[in-house]
């Protein structure tokens, strides 16, 4: 009696359904289109641009890149993300959620060390002479010494040392001294702490809107298109110090593990802006997320406590970071990178923003997201528009971008929203009296469209990252 009372419930209810379904698949298909034209008229207009001699260092505006054709070395990355598609859901949906977490984090690792070696292998990026293994040799046994020299003789270092606070070679010298020296480990490091942003990012939306909702995210932060510069960009490395700064904010919940978390977060959060002078906006996503949990204020002192203690470090071994600001937009300013047209990178920066998060976060935008993580996405857009409006942040985006497409991408994951679509409308009609259906349900193409993505990014564009 109560199946065919849900069942003629549905049957009722499936006429103004299927208008509502029409009038929202009008709406998303038009956003769709916005974010495909979006993306075209940027590269369009970047190609006129190079061609007219105005972005020269750019070969591919507006990423720095160059286009390739991928082949037969791109299939390996093609069938485990053919399969993660068809498996993952599933086994995330199935599995306790420390196993979920493992299983999310293995798909991960291998699906972005796969689209790694289908071009120029994993630690090809950090060979190159302006990247920041360059500079150990200058740090040598003395980081101390090095660190407090470091505003005054910036102008010596390689490109991307020159762009950074001093603390990337810190972490990296730091794995030299264990005897893990070289490019492929410092690529291990990034790869394996930048893919754990996965799981950091998953334990935050537990806290913030529930289990169901994390492993419904799950699988499209293993498969972000972000992972084609995972592997592997420093970037990539504080992606996943942020994001679990961010996660221990919440993972605390009684007395003195709750300031232990608080603490670690703080220093973790704290050494964001000794990372890249880019993460300051970050600092917005944590801030959002302590407002929708009410983070205690004993657990807000803790945090405030750690990141002063990383400031204080670096102030005490000689490095203000203010100073080291100022150098750095010098440098910046007498660099080609600078005189990147502003307008075009206004919009191609979000151009880039938008490919690199993939169609279905458009689409999950435009949709139903869950409270507290519709909170946190929108705290992260924030950042970026303010990044982009600085004008600080012209071209190179899509590493620049890692930590935060990462939190964007979370919409992705509720593009239909609960049960929506025909496929989630079929199955939530064939479920009916199930009690042990997840509330949130969608088919695979959106997670494929995010996979598919990622393949095209990876075969079609040689990145120097």
């Amino acid at each position: 009696m109560a199946n065919r009372f849900r069942m003629s419930e549905a049957s009722m209810g499936d006429p103004p359904c299927e208008a509502t379904r029409n009038s929202t698949g009008h709406h998303l298909t038009r956003w769709l289109a916005a974010w495909a034209l979006l993306v075209a008229a940027s590269f369009a207009f970047g190609g006129i641009l190079r061609g007219l001699g105005v972005l020269p260092i750019d070969h591919l505006p507006p990423l720095h890149a160059h286009f390739r054709v991928l082949t037969i070395t791109l299939l390996p990355a093609a069938a485990f993300g053919v399969a993660a598609v068809r498996v993952l859901p599933g086994v995330v949906a199935r599995l306790n959620f420390g196993a979920a977490l493992a299983a999310a984090y293995a798909c991960a690792l291998a699906w972005t060390v796969l689209l790694a070696v289908s071009g120029d292998g994993l630690a090809a990026p950090f060979t190159h002479k302006e990247e920041y293994l360059a500079v150990l040799p200058v740090v040598g046994d003395d980081p101390s010494r090095w660190l407090a020299a470091f505003t005054r003789d910036l102008p010596a270092y390689p490109t991307h040392v020159r762009g950074h606070p001093p603390l990337p070679v810190l972490v990296l010298w730091a794995l030299n001294a264990t005897g893990l020296s070289g490019p492929l480990w410092a690529a291990l490091l990034v790869v394996v702490v930048g893919c754990s942003a996965a799981v950091a990012i998953a334990l935050t939306v537990r806290r913030l809107s529930g289990e169901d909702a994390a492993r419904h995210a799950l699988p499209y932060l293993a498969l972000a298109p972000a992972s084609v510069w995972i592997a592997t960009s420093m970037d990539a490395l504080f992606a996943g110090v942020g994001a679990w700064g961010v996660a221990l904010l919440v993972c605390g919940r009684d007395g003195w593990r709750r300031l232990a978390c608080g603490m670690v977060a703080g220093v973790l959060l704290g050494a964001l802006p000794y990372l890249s002078y880019g993460l300051v906006p970050y600092l917005l996503i944590p801030a959002a997320v302590a407002v929708v949990v009410r983070l205690p204020r004993l657990t807000i002192v803790a945090v405030l406590a750690g990141a002063a203690a990383v400031t204080a470090a670096f102030a005490s071994a000689g490095f203000l970071w203010p100073a080291g600001a100022l150098a750095t937009h010098a440098q910046w300013a007498a660099d080609p990178g600078a005189a990147r047209p502003y307008l075009y990178f206004l919009v191609a920066d979000l151009a880039a923003l938008a490919l690199v998060s993939g169609p279905a976060t458009t689409a999950g935008l435009t949709q139903g997201i869950p409270y507290g993580v519709r909170i946190t996405v929108l705290a992260t857009l924030a950042a970026v528009l303010a990044l982009d409006v600085s004008g600080v942040t012209r071209g190179e985006v899509e590493r620049i971008w890692i930590p935060y497409t990462l939190w964007i991408g979370l919409a992705a994951s509720f593009a239909e929203g609960p049960g929506g679509g025909r496929a989630g409308a079929r199955r939530r009609r064939a479920a009916a009296g199930r009690q042990d259906r997840p509330p949130f349900t969608s088919d695979h193409r959106w997670l494929a469209s995010q996979m598919v993505t990622g393949l095209l990014l990876q075969g079609l564009i040689a990145s120097p990252w």
